[in-house]
């Protein structure tokens, strides 16, 4: 039998996975660290300053695991919602911990300003394993959409639904690692029955606009606020970051709702996703929790005064 083992150990060359297979994935998967320790406790200790609640529970092995918000004290309907997601994908761990230093260091400072909505770690069992996709080895990244097969991805989108047509702002809080190429695109592939084909990980960090609702001035001021932080990926021989054209200094575009992305849900005017590279020589774990943190308050800071 011609397995995918040459770059993947699970699966059958030019055959999709089936639930066996799903099954063999899912047992490869341990844990490596504690949502209660490094989130839940860091959430707890914000319940004297903001109003916390829990919006969904994830029933999967190793399970149940509650999913938190947190939202400005002070809720005002005459003010827009800002919206912060992180850890959407479990692994990208800058993602969960920097929604959490900015809302302990820095969310005080837009009360009266906005009303702020914070989902600091949507995928929590992707969390502990230090894995991309959930139990169930679907990508909640891809599965923002109606009926959505991830329980992630449709909590999130209950959460959000009651606020329709009053975000200004949402900010999606993202990493790109070494890992991408050497575990996650590699089990894409053989889930999908395809060919893996080597990509390249950009040094440094870019965001990801919407191609329909680009909103370029917004993204630059994102960009300027990560820039004293952490250095700005470059664009790579083709001009291109992760196979998408690069459009302004750090800034590639996707069809965020076509392609099931968490920026896609609440119709926002303000999008963007963000995306560190932890594994850069330039940059340690506290750079990448910073220069998230400066990319909410990047958005928030523009947002506010383009309302």
């Amino acid at each position: 039998m011609n397995t995918t083992a040459a770059f993947y150990p699970v699966g059958t060359s030019g055959q999709s996975w089936g639930a066996p297979e799903r099954a063999q994935w899912l047992a490869r998967q341990t844990v490596q660290r504690s949502y209660a320790d490094e989130v839940v406790s860091k959430i707890d200790a914000l319940r004297g300053r903001f109003d916390v609640s829990q919006y969904g529970e994830l029933d999967y092995p190793g399970g149940p695991y509650p999913l938190f918000a947190i939202r400005s004290r002070n809720w005002d309907d005459a003010l827009p919602v800002m919206l912060v997601t992180g850890g959407v994908h479990g692994y990208e761990t800058s993602g969960v911990q920097g929604a959490l230093q900015f809302v302990d260091r820095h969310a005080d400072d837009y009360a009266g300003k906005c009303n702020l909505l914070v989902a600091p770690c949507v995928s929590p069992w992707g969390y502990e394993r230090i894995q991309r996709w959930n139990a169930m080895a679907l990508d909640p990244n891809r599965s923002f959409v109606a009926n959505s097969p991830a329980q992630e991805s449709a909590a999130l989108m209950a959460l959000v639904a009651p606020l329709k047509g009053h975000f200004l702002m949402h900010i999606d809080l993202h990493e790109t690692t070494d890992s991408d190429e050497s575990e996650f695109r590699p089990a894409l592939a053989a889930r999908d029955g395809l060919p893996f084909e080597p990509g390249e990980i950009p040094d440094g960090f870019y965001l990801c606009a919407d191609s329909l609702n680009p909103q370029p001035a917004f993204q630059q001021a994102v960009n300027a606020e990560v820039a004293k932080v952490t250095h700005i990926a470059p664009a790579d021989a083709q001009g291109q970051i992760i196979g998408s054209p690069v459009v302004a200094q750090g800034v590639i575009e996707y069809p965020l709702k076509a392609l099931g992305l968490c920026a896609s849900i609440t119709g926002a005017r303000y999008t963007t996703t963000t995306e560190v590279y932890p594994d850069s020589p330039r940059a340690t774990p506290q750079q990448c929790n910073d220069a998230q943190v400066a990319a909410v308050r990047g958005g928030l800071d523009y947002a506010v005064v383009h309302r």
